[in-house]
């Protein structure tokens, strides 16, 4: 069975007036049904990926979409966590509450509300997400784990902040474009290179630009199997979906390789009988600016130690040869937790059926998403394509 998406509904990004998570839930669920064209009454199964860990006092939200939609009362509903691939982790969820049978239409949300939580919470919060044992006292939060990592990069392969400046420019160019984006605003490339008052060190090498933003908001997919989405008024297949879970400790791994994202990558390329060439565009996770660097590694679109050159020399960039992150990404898109990977495969599906608006793509045949959670420890990838 080949699940499609068959609809999505997604709010903007950033600090919003919804007080709670399940008010988030409900501004995407009833949307998304619409988008999809069938009634509440369709959904068979619903599927909500949420980190939480603290950031609402509300824990156990599968039962929160019934509160708007009163059609999904006694529908089977799962919560998924897998830190930042809490939505995808749900995705998968669906696709196989499809495959084994159990029902024709999955209702996939994620989300997360943020910004009501203080600064020093939020940060212990994300850490979560890490090997407490070992990380858990690394000063500035998650953002420390990542300068970690990058302060390994450099080490081994030199300095490369001129790489991570034009990849937060870029995505922070990119993020002009996407009307869900948390901040639309082009900073420039010599902003993001220079430290300063308004860009300065947060967990060294990192700056201030090279950091994603604490974020609320939420996303929500339609799945259903290939034959129903042919009747369909828009249908993205997917061609391929493969997640792969690595070591948590960062001494159990190479801290400068995603190895487990490698192998993801490798997996649904074969999965879905195609080379990295193949791929129109990817959206992929840069929760800090040395991810997406390391994923250009991990997917082979350079080798190890030589991800800079695929941002300086282009090949990332909107009308590089591979765009990646044309939605702006983690960087300026925002990073609600739960919502993040319900929001990468959003984002594709719209660039495969032209409905992306200023961010079209001019190529959108076939894309690569790639959600993790952690430090590269839970990998997810998909490769998505428009059903003709």
């Amino acid at each position: 069975m080949t699940a499609c998406i068959v609809g999505w509904a997604h709010t903007p990004f950033g600090k919003l007036e919804e007080p709670d998570v399940e008010a988030l839930i409900a501004r995407v669920a009833g949307s998304a049904i619409a988008d999809a064209g069938i009634e509440p009454t369709e959904i068979d199964g619903v599927f909500v990926g949420l980190f939480n860990n603290g950031f609402s006092r509300q824990d156990f939200p599968s039962s929160l979409p019934m509160q708007d939609i009163e059609a999904l009362r006694f529908k089977p509903a799962t919560r998924y966590e897998n830190a930042c691939a809490s939505g995808s982790a749900a995705i998968h969820g669906a696709r196989d509450f499809l495959a084994a049978g159990r029902g024709r239409f999955a209702l996939v949300i994620g989300a997360e509300k943020m910004t009501a939580t203080p600064g020093p919470q939020v940060g212990d919060n994300l850490l979560g997400a890490s090997y407490r044992r070992e990380e858990g006292d690394i000063p500035a939060g998650f953002a420390g784990v990542f300068g970690r990592i990058a302060e390994r990069y450099f080490q081994r392969y030199g300095d490369q902040s001129d790489a991570l400046a034009a990849i937060a420019a870029k995505n922070h160019r990119n993020g002009v474009d996407n009307p869900f984006a948390q901040m639309r605003k082009d900073l420039g490339y010599e902003f993001c290179r220079t430290v300063s008052e308004k860009n300065p060190y947060v967990a060294p090498p990192l700056k201030r630009t090279d950091c994603s933003l604490v974020s609320d908001g939420a996303a929500a997919l339609i799945l259903t199997d290939e034959d129903t989405a042919r009747g369909m008024g828009k249908a993205v297949r997917f061609r391929a979906a493969v997640h792969v879970n690595d070591f948590l400790p960062l001494s159990r791994r190479d801290p400068t390789r995603f190895d487990g994202a490698a192998l993801a990558w490798r997996q649904a390329l074969d999965q879905a009988g195609l080379t990295l060439q193949d791929l129109s565009f990817a959206e992929v996770h840069d929760c800090f600016t040395i991810a997406e660097l390391l994923a250009y590694e991990a997917m082979g679109l350079a080798e190890p130690g030589q991800g800079a050159r695929a941002v300086l020399d282009g090949t990332t960039g909107p009308d590089g040869r591979l765009p990646i992150n044309r939605s702006g990404g983690l960087k300026a898109k925002g990073h609600p937790v739960g919502a993040t990977g319900v929001s990468m495969h959003a984002i594709a599906a719209m660039q495969l059926t032209g409905q992306a608006g200023a961010m079209q793509l001019p190529r959108a045949d076939i894309a690569g998403v790639f959600n993790m959670g952690g430090a590269g420890v839970a990998n997810y990838v998909s490769i998505l394509e428009s059903l003709d």
